[in-house]
């Protein structure tokens, strides 16, 4: 899917589909931390099962209003337990599929919001 260019200061994720999301012009394909402020950070989680709890605790190290999670092709949940460094620095977390990720962190940057995407960006799966 693409987007149309809005006009915000914010880093917006302007595509994105199996395998793929883009910020401005270029096309990342392996998962990633976005933040509307500017930051990106590559994260080494191929797939939602290579979740731990140390990258919670790496998570928790950003400044965020808003976290977000994008899990992939459908919706998932970690454990709760992993979710204490979030909690304990009053950082909420959302998890959703990607796709709906995407959206959302657009739609709160646009908004000036504080907001960092956690991306898990997997090989897109075979037909």
């Amino acid at each position: 899917m693409k987007f149309s260019p809005d006009r915000i200061d914010a880093q917006s994720i302007s595509g994105y589909g199996p395998g793929w999301v883009s910020v401005g012009n270029e096309r990342i394909t392996s998962s990633v931390i976005l933040g509307a402020s500017g930051l990106r950070e590559a994260w080494p989680v191929g797939r939602f099962e290579d979740l731990a709890p140390e990258h919670f605790v790496q998570l928790a190290t950003f400044d965020a209003e808003v976290m977000l999670l994008g899990t992939g092709a459908g919706t998932r949940f970690v454990p709760p337990k992993w979710l204490a460094p979030l909690f304990a620095r009053r950082i909420g977390l959302e998890a959703m599929d990607s796709f709906a990720a995407c959206r959302t962190y657009n739609i709160l940057a646009g908004e000036g919001r504080n907001v960092v995407l956690a991306l898990i960006i997997g090989a897109p799966s075979s037909p």
